[in-house]
């Protein structure tokens, strides 16, 4: 198949059931997420490196649930009045910082009469940050779900699929160099794809292995310098 010209569509992940790659490092995650409503517990974690998945099961679990997916900080404008009383809720957390408003909400929604919630964050949640002893004792008993940096199989499939969505396909030459010249991580191989990306439209130039050489050199070079 010749070397696909890129055009500016623009990168729009995937976060369905189906776009969700499952490997060794997340499938107890997913598994336990895909088990609801039969939880035994009506609060878990996952928590994992930035791009390790946690967004994506979280989007999982709001598809099978219908809950919303918040963010710490927007935990922390809400009126407390208006959080739901049940149901169930997802929140990506920003475990660094103790914020007391935020607590305060997610203390309210521990103490929900019913209702299931999930929580992520990038490490543990027996060290996430918080400003109210009561809610650090509830983080110390989540049941909690690791995620961590994938293999060489997991980290191909996601750089086909960092390539998909963007609307090109990645040869296996491409995903070699990727795996041998670029960072170990979900996070940098986005960050590398989009500059592919970049480049690509910029020179109007085909996406393959002697464009995706000239940049790994180019920023090899840079870094020797």
């Amino acid at each position: 198949m010749p070397d696909q010209l890129a055009l500016p569509f623009g990168s729009r992940p995937a976060l369905r059931r189906e776009d969700f790659i499952i490997a060794p490092s997340n499938e107890q995650a997913l598994r336990f997420i895909e088990r609801w409503p039969d939880w035994p517990v009506r609060a878990a974690a996952i928590s994992g490196p930035r791009d390790s998945g946690k967004t994506h099961l979280a989007r999982i679990f709001c598809d099978l649930s219908g809950a919303r997916l918040w963010s710490g900080s927007e935990l922390s404008s809400i009126d407390p009045m208006e959080l739901p009383a049940d149901g169930a809720i997802a929140i990506e957390l920003d475990e660094a910082r103790a914020d007391a408003e935020r607590d305060r909400r997610l203390f309210a929604l521990f103490e929900r009469p019913s209702g299931t919630l999930l929580l992520t964050g990038r490490t543990p949640p027996t060290e996430w940050k918080t400003a109210l002893g009561d809610l650090k004792s509830r983080f110390d008993a989540l049941l909690a779900f690791p995620v961590w940096a994938p293999d060489d199989d997991l980290l191909s499939a996601l750089i086909r699929k960092q390539f998909s969505d963007r609307q090109l396909d990645a040869t296996d030459n491409v995903v070699r160099r990727l795996l041998i010249h670029v960072e170990r991580t979900p996070q940098a191989v986005a960050a590398f794809i989009a500059r592919i990306d970049e480049k690509a439209l910029a020179e109007k130039r085909a996406v393959g292995e002697r464009l995706v050489m000239e940049l790994i050199d180019s920023e090899t070079g840079q870094r020797g310098g």
